[in-house]
């Protein structure tokens, strides 16, 4: 996978057919190695082949098979969203109070002391 990402990669950046070497460089400036076995499976299999039609074929694939799932989310995260909205009351709360008990350190809290 982390082989087919850096020939993506690579692509993007104007190399419109990489090379074993230019995959193999590109992992070595991250730290990574190649796993020379799936690099030339890799490379044999994209020979020859245009990437656009392949990213547009596997597209229409994934198209065909749906997103699914999704549906089952809902009353947890409406559950989750209304705790979210209690803790931040419960800040704002403690905000406000923290405020207003600071205002005796500036001679605003009526203490009649010569601050």
């Amino acid at each position: 996978m982390k082989e087919m990402a850096l020939y993506l990669m690579l692509v993007l950046g104007g190399n419109a057919s990489p090379t074993k070497d230019d995959i193999t460089k590109a992992m070595g400036s991250v730290g990574l190695e190649a796993d020379e076995d799936r690099l030339t499976k890799l490379l044999t299999e994209l020979e020859g082949k245009d990437l656009g039609e392949l990213l547009e074929q596997g597209t229409k694939r994934l198209a065909k098979i749906g997103g699914g799932g999704g549906g089952g989310g809902g009353a947890a995260a409406a559950g989750g969203a209304a705790a979210a909205e209690v803790v931040e009351e419960k800040e704002e709360e403690e905000e406000e109070a923290e405020i207003g008990g600071g205002g005796d350190l500036f001679g605003g809290g009526g203490g009649g002391g010569d601050y």
